[in-house]
């Protein structure tokens, strides 16, 4: 037994005592069917118990290597010690009051925590939501608001969410639009970087882009640009060197307010506290979630002063946004980030997952891209001798790793990406030994 960040004290080790999923897994699976809507999928059908470091422990008690943190929301680990402190004390204070009706400190801390962390050095303001689909349309809604034009561009391969604004900016079908529609009007898609497939340059890319805008939406009509520092659902896509300063650039001439969104990207996971850093890019506003409080529901926008006390008092809020319970994870939940500096731990795990495939890409042409930043890394899978998408064996592989005990998530506007975020509080024995049983995986599928 080891004390690990993230939870209890769980042996930090890969162990199967039934088949995946178990008996007692299998009957949950049964009760979800039976009560649980068919639209509500599960990547890996096994009933978790307990977590922490980098192990989920099932029912059956099978202890299984975590490589999707939850989908980069357990960046601390599940159960941080610092985040149950933090909520255990804020629940024996109160629940909820609603921001909106009687404020309370938790909130306004962490504005005033997201206001000095997030990039840039200009006057902020920050106002607190549920989800990261809910922090992007409120973005959307006070980008309108501040510019007074309507329409919205987004990209090829983008992820924004699941409510209806947020499914017409995503670009991808299924399963997150298929029948679903009507979507809200001007919305515009245009091309993205994408270096393994398009090999422009970032310069090149963001001409093309720019060109796209200005001939089919036009700057005078455009409220905001929304783009992903790292597309996270769409492929784990870094675009090339340049091209998010060149967006921001023209973004900042024509009068258009420039959003990341760093739901995915942000609070450690690329190895910086959040992705614009990497190219010293400002967005005018950023969109937060995920690795935000430590699991709890949580997201924020955050972005210039002018931009954000545009909206008339009583235009942004809701009943839950910003819960108390929640502000109090987000401040232990970034305390941990700094405190443990994760962000050098997130390039100590992004170097082990670039090595351990860079390796086996020389033996295994399969493996057509290994991309990604910090603890958000992706290997692209092709066919042999080629740089057709493989999704085939993008489903296969993460089936045998669920399996023989290793939780693996796929994305990819083509289904053929295999990505790995693991909680910034695993050891390096254990993520090695998940990343040898996705090699095992491909040799079992060769």
């Amino acid at each position: 037994m080891v004390d690990v960040i993230g939870g209890p004290s769980l042996p930090q080790e890969r162990k199967l005592v039934t088949s995946i999923p178990g008996p007692k897994s299998q009957e949950l699976l049964a009760r979800k069917n039976a009560a649980v809507a068919a639209g509500v999928g599960v990547a890996l059908p096994v009933s978790i118990v307990a977590a922490g470091g980098g192990v989920m422990v099932d029912a059956d008690g099978n202890s299984l290597v975590d490589l999707g943190s939850g989908i980069a929301v357990t960046g601390v680990g599940n159960a941080a010690p610092a985040v149950v402190e933090a909520v255990t004390n804020q629940v024996q204070q109160f629940t909820h009051t609603c921001f909106t009706v009687t404020p309370y400190e938790g909130y306004v801390e962490v504005a005033e925590k997201l206001n000095a962390v997030t990039p840039g050095d200009h006057e902020k303001r920050s106002a607190l939501f549920n989800s990261g689909a809910e922090a992007v349309e409120n973005a959307i809604k006070i980008a309108r608001h501040f510019t007074k034009k309507n329409a919205v561009v987004v990209f090829d391969h983008a992820y924004h969410g699941r409510t209806n604004l947020t499914m017409g900016m995503t670009a991808k079908n299924m399963p997150y639009k298929d029948g679903f529609g009507p979507f809200a009007p001007e919305v515009y898609r245009v091309p993205t970087s994408y270096p393994y497939r398009d090999g422009m340059t970032g310069a090149e890319a963001a001409a093309n882009t720019i060109s796209a805008i200005e001939k089919q939406v036009g700057a005078n009509n455009l409220a905001a640009i929304i783009i992903e520092p790292i597309q996270g659902e769409g492929g784990f896509i870094a675009p090339a060197e340049g091209f998010l300063p060149a967006l921001q650039e023209w973004s900042t001439k024509n009068n258009v307010v420039f959003i990341l969104d760093e739901v995915q990207t942000g609070f450690a996971r690329t190895g910086d506290l959040f992705a614009a850093n990497f190219e010293g890019v400002v967005p005018d506003l950023v969109t937060t979630a995920k690795g935000i409080a430590g699991g709890l529901p949580l997201s924020a926008v955050t972005g210039r002063a002018e931009i954000m006390d545009s909206a008339h008092a009583g235009g942004l809020g809701g009943t839950y946004t910003g819960s108390p319970i929640s502000c109090a994870a987000a401040l232990a939940t970034i305390e941990t980030y700094e405190k443990e500096n994760l962000t050098e731990r997130a390039r100590e795990i992004g170097a082990i997952i670039t090595e351990f495939f860079t390796e086996l890409q020389k033996t295994d042409d399969r493996i057509g891209d290994i991309r990604g930043r910090g603890a958000m890394q992706a290997v692209e899978l092709v066919e042999s001798g080629s740089t057709k998408p493989n999704p085939a064996l993008t489903s296969a592989l993460a089936k045998f790793a669920g399996e023989n005990g290793v939780i693996l998530l796929t994305c990819g506007t083509y289904g053929n990406v295999v990505r790995f975020l693991p909680p910034l509080s695993i050891s390096d024995e254990l993520l090695r030994d998940g990343l040898s049983v996705v090699a095992e995986g491909l040799k079992a599928n060769a």
